[in-house]
């Protein structure tokens, strides 16, 4: 099964509330069939869908670069790079 989030947002409806229903009613009925969330727009998208049910999501290049990206990773990638250069390149 594969509710398209960011549609289902479009609409006015929280994408997210529809994967987390279809999760519950496949377990209730021990329905066993995969939810392939779709239509992923945001990294939050990605986060909610996986912490309420959905198997796989398809996401888009656009949003998985994005989810590489945090200050924090980029300020501690620089802290080790200089680190190693400290030791290493003495």
């Amino acid at each position: 099964v594969s509710p398209f989030l960011g549609r289902f947002d479009d609409i006015g409806n929280p994408g997210i509330d529809l994967v987390e229903r279809i999760a519950e009613i496949f377990k209730v009925h021990k329905i066993d069939t995969e939810i392939i969330s779709a239509s992923v727009r945001n990294p939050k998208h990605v986060l909610d869908v996986s912490l309420n049910g959905s198997h796989i999501a398809t996401v888009p290049y656009s949003v998985k670069t994005h989810m590489d990206k945090h200050p924090l990773t980029d300020s501690g990638i620089e802290k080790f790079i200089s680190d190693y250069k400290d030791v290493f390149e003495k």
